[in-house]
């Protein structure tokens, strides 16, 4: 029996903070990705790339900074700011996280904190803060 070939996925995952300290932002960061994999049991190794965003209230530190204290040093990394839309959820950072997983596993995404209103339909009940 062979095992499943894997898929190149997209995982989405959102956080936000209270506050635009760069130790906040990286903390956060930092529970985001560690929740996006190990929920999808994903390795750095099947990390193919992350994009960050940021909502324009949040610009003291970089998300990506987290990722690289995580150990994602050979990981393409980009960060962008959040179109600022009146009355979009505030102080929030997003990822798009490329990696391969099996074709079998359906990808689990993360929104925590405030960001589970963003897509309270994807949110696991784990979530809540």
């Amino acid at each position: 029996m062979t095992a499943t070939p894997p898929m190149v996925r997209a995982l989405r995952g959102a956080i936000t903070v209270d506050r635009d300290d760069p130790a906040e932002v990286r903390a956060a960061t930092s529970e985001m990705l560690a929740a996006l994999m190990q929920r999808n049991a994903v390795a750095i190794d099947d990390i193919i790339s992350l994009m960050f965003t940021a909502t324009q209230d949040l610009t003291s530190e970089f998300p990506a900074v987290a990722a690289r204290e995580m150990g994602m040093n050979r990981v393409p990394l980009m960060c962008a700011a959040e179109i600022d839309v009146p009355g979009a959820l505030p102080q929030c950072i997003r990822v798009m996280f490329h990696c391969y997983l099996p074709a079998d596993r359906a990808p689990r995404h993360v929104y925590l904190r405030g960001a589970r209103a963003l897509r309270a339909d994807l949110a696991d009940e784990s979530d809540v803060q």
